[in-house]
């Protein structure tokens, strides 16, 4: 009960949000909140720990691992899963008051993405444009991908921070052929930024309204990786 109405009084009120407030808002005492997290810290650190760290799936690494699958469709799947996992209300609530305070959660959130997700975008994009080294990211790179992790979480910013439901209501906002148009982009990108070049995957888009799991992969997206797993260290670093 506390863990809960913490994360919805931070959601609404920010992390400088005063405990004797959340205390009389969740019914109780001051002193019965200090029994059970003695600091406001101990507090925050249960909440990423229920809210951020508890809501990744390590089969979204699984997939982003598996051979068999296109790259297309893997991040297509996986964007999809991920923000409708994610991107609810109180989690990018507290997201985004984070980052305006110590950015406590934010940085232990994106080092956590650092070792167990962007890693494996990098390589699959590589993969997707037929490359396979494993050497550091240029920047170039870098920024593609977080444009396209930015612009997923901005679906979910858009919807709980500015109040703008999606084109079809809220239902729409994380639609599968929304996060897909969002992948088909990205990789349309990556022959520039990688400086590869591959005239069959220019050809025309078709079908863009058939669901990611009903298409045919782009020519180029074909089985050609390196290690199915690549730390952080390794790639980022």
């Amino acid at each position: 009960m506390i863990v809960d109405g913490s994360v919805r009084f931070f959601s609404e009120h920010g992390l400088d949000g005063q405990l004797r407030d959340l205390a009389r808002g969740l019914g109780i005492t001051h002193t019965l909140l200090y029994h059970y997290f003695p600091t406001k810290q101990a507090l925050i650190e249960r909440v990423y720990s229920d809210l951020f760290e508890g809501r990744w799936r390590t089969e979204w690494e699984t997939m982003l691992d598996d051979k068999s699958l296109d790259v297309e469709t893997k991040f297509t799947r996986f964007y999809v899963e991920y923000a409708r996992v994610i991107l609810e209300r109180d989690w990018v609530r507290v997201f985004i008051f984070s980052g305006l305070s110590d950015r406590y959660i934010t940085e232990r959130y994106f080092s956590m993405l650092g070792e167990k997700l962007f890693p494996r975008l990098v390589r699959e994009s590589r993969r997707y444009r037929g490359l396979n080294h494993r050497g550091k990211p240029t920047a170039r790179e870098l920024e593609l991908l977080m444009g396209l992790h930015g612009g997923i979480f901005y679906m979910g910013m858009r919807r709980w921070v500015y109040g703008h439901a999606a084109e079809g209501g809220d239902t729409a906002a994380f639609d599968e052929s929304f996060i897909h148009d969002r992948v088909r982009g990205y990789l349309l990108s990556l022959d520039e930024v990688m400086g590869t070049t591959r005239t069959a995957f220019k050809a025309p888009v078709s079908n863009a309204d058939v669901p990611v799991s009903r298409k045919k992969p782009l020519a180029g997206s074909s089985n050609r990786a390196g290690s199915p797993s690549e730390s952080a260290k390794e790639i980022l670093s």
